[in-house]
């Protein structure tokens, strides 16, 4: 495994990285691996089509036929 180190943090940065571990009961360091796993390994997303790929096949197309409007008429 590879190490990091980083340099030059403000003090308060520092702070908040060790509140965080101690809220969470982990070290400072296991907490600093667990922000960059979120930030630089994200979840992939699902695309739009395996997200509608998803969807149940209920009802009819003729649910979603528009009527056909012929609109008013308007006196200019």
């Amino acid at each position: 495994m590879a190490q990091l180190i980083v340099r030059n943090l403000d003090g308060d940065l520092v702070d908040r990285l060790k509140r965080r571990a101690a809220e969470r009961g982990v070290s400072a360091e296991e907490a600093h691996r667990q922000i960059l796993e979120e930030v630089l390994r994200p979840e992939p997303r699902e695309s739009l089509k395996e997200l509608i790929l998803q969807m149940p096949d209920v009802g009819d197309d003729a649910d979603f036929a528009r009527a056909d409007d012929e609109g008013r008429d308007v006196e200019l």
